[in-house]
């Protein structure tokens, strides 16, 4: 057990946290640039075929799920009603983070194939990530939180972990076991977001931040461990093969210089930096084997969703306008290498 002492925040401390977060996510700050059109409304469906998903950022559709097509993204776009703060879906799954209704509090809303709510989760925080697992079995989100004891009032991160075949929820990482450098660590600043699952759904990767560093951490769902792999690697993202991680780097190592999107070859531990140079506050995502998206950011409240070559060949190309959360909805392709160990 880690020795920390984590304090409630004060009623009126989250209410100004959910203000800020709404403002930011569900309101528009100015004119927007009309990209894109806000869409022909319409059923989406999470069934796995040749289409991407994401949340619509356009004037008369903002928060709104979108699909279109994966060979071409900028085209037609449907709009279904279901609204997120953030989401994720794979092999019939979603995950969709939103506001409670009338509460100002935020909930996880796990989604079937046709958007039908299967369960909710209330969330003390504001929503930062979402992710589902390949199979489709296992969600996961990250929060941001204030009046941890240690931070002095700062934003803090929390991660958790539902299962959503036997019902059982991880709510947080902070009371695992860890070991940094294969040695035992315990420590109050323990920060966790950006998770990742692998494909037998046991295990994941994540962020892990302590005494102002940043860890790519291999956790096991069997045991409750976590250990770390690499220092500076921020929201991974695991390739459809299982041997690649796309993830952001604090450029010098310092998140106030912006982050650069690069891949980690877990076979070879060597990094390619992509060919996207522009600063990317997103967990990426693999839309094939080739490709990953990210949303790029473009003024307060606004974004789009860019792809880039895994290999750091290419030039980043515009995928999604006015969007952000892609996921892509095709089944995994079936030239699949043994994941890495």
């Amino acid at each position: 057990m880690n020795p920390r002492l984590r304090i409630p925040l004060a009623v009126v401390g989250f209410v100004s946290l959910v203000a800020v977060a709404t403002s930011a996510i569900g309101s528009a700050a100015g004119p927007a640039r009309r990209t894109a059109s806000a869409g022909t409304p319409g059923a989406v469906s999470l069934v796995p075929g040749p289409h991407l998903i994401a949340r619509s950022l356009a004037h008369d559709s903002r928060d709104h799920l979108v699909s279109v097509a994966a060979n071409d993204p900028r085209g037609s776009r449907t709009v279904s009603t279901t609204s997120c703060a953030r989401l994720y879906a794979s092999a019939g799954t979603g995950i969709c983070l939103r506001l409670d209704g009338g509460l100002r509090t935020f909930e996880a809303v796990v989604l079937g194939p046709d958007l039908g709510r299967r369960r909710a989760l209330p969330l003390v925080g504001v929503p930062n990530r979402a992710q589902v697992s390949p199979s489709g079995r296992m969600v996961a989100w990250t929060v941001f939180v204030t009046g941890d004891s240690y931070n002095g009032g700062r934003f803090s991160t929390r991660v958790g972990i539902l299962d959503t075949r036997t019902g059982d929820l991880v709510s947080t990482l902070e009371d695992w076991s860890v070991r940094v450098d294969d040695r035992p660590y315990e420590a109050a600043d323990l920060n966790f977001w950006g998770v990742t699952f692998t494909r037998d759904d046991g295990h994941f990767y994540a962020t892990m931040s302590t005494a102002g560093r940043r860890y790519l951490v291999h956790g096991d769902l069997a045991t409750h461990t976590l250990r770390t792999v690499r220092e500076n690697v921020e929201c991974p993202s695991l390739s459809p093969d299982g041997t690649r991680l796309a993830f952001k780097s604090a450029v010098d190592g310092d998140p106030r210089h912006g982050w650069r999107l690069s891949v980690l070859n877990l076979t070879t531990d060597t990094v390619t930096p992509l060919a996207e140079t522009r600063s990317v506050d997103d967990q990426a995502t693999w839309i094939d084997a080739r490709t990953v998206a990210y949303a790029v950011a473009r003024g307060r409240g606004h974004a789009d969703v860019w792809q880039v070559p895994a290999d750091g060949s290419g030039v980043p190309t515009l995928a999604i306008p006015d969007a952000d959360s892609p996921a892509a909805l095709a089944p995994p392709e079936a030239s699949e290498e043994k994941p890495a160990a």
